[in-house]
């Protein structure tokens, strides 16, 4: 099982491809809060709670400081579709390889319906403006999760 990340921690530099097949890195957020959230898969019910939530409260964060970016396992071909299908405004991205979803502790054996299974674990990172750990919120419920942040991030 990875690490979980804690305040404080420097956040892991990561470069994805998002929905477009264009890289994204975190370090090109330098000097700006990110909020780094991590979800299954794309298209599931779940996600795209979340995904919508984050989208119906982008213009809030966005006017606080804070960028948003969704890391999934998926390819981008499947974030383009989410993104079309659901109408998303957040910057999705593809970690096939899952280094990112591991290095955020993100990845690893969580509870199922009852079974010990390997996944992705639903989780939101935020990082400040120098690239360290704000905030690790780790198996986070899709519902309610947005409006919770926000609460403690008191936008």
């Amino acid at each position: 099982m990875s690490e979980r990340l804690k305040p404080g921690d420097t956040a892991p530099a990561f470069t994805l491809p998002d929905a477009d097949g264009n890289e994204v890195s975190l370090a090109s957020h330098q000097g700006r809060k990110v909020i780094v959230y991590f979800y299954p898969a794309a298209l599931t019910p779940g996600c795209t709670k979340q995904a919508c939530d984050f989208t119906d409260n982008l213009d809030a964060l966005a006017s606080a400081g804070y960028d948003v970016i969704g890391v999934s396992p998926d390819k981008p071909e499947k974030l383009a579709k989410f993104r079309e299908k659901e109408d998303l405004k957040v910057t999705l991205v593809g970690d096939p390889s899952k280094e990112t979803l591991a290095a955020y502790g993100a990845f690893g054996e969580k509870k199922l319906y009852g079974k010990t299974v390997t996944g992705v674990i639903r989780s939101t990172v935020v990082v400040g403006e120098d690239g360290t750990v704000e905030h690790a919120f780790y198996n986070v419920k899709a519902t309610g999760h947005v409006a919770k942040i926000m609460r403690d991030l008191g936008v």
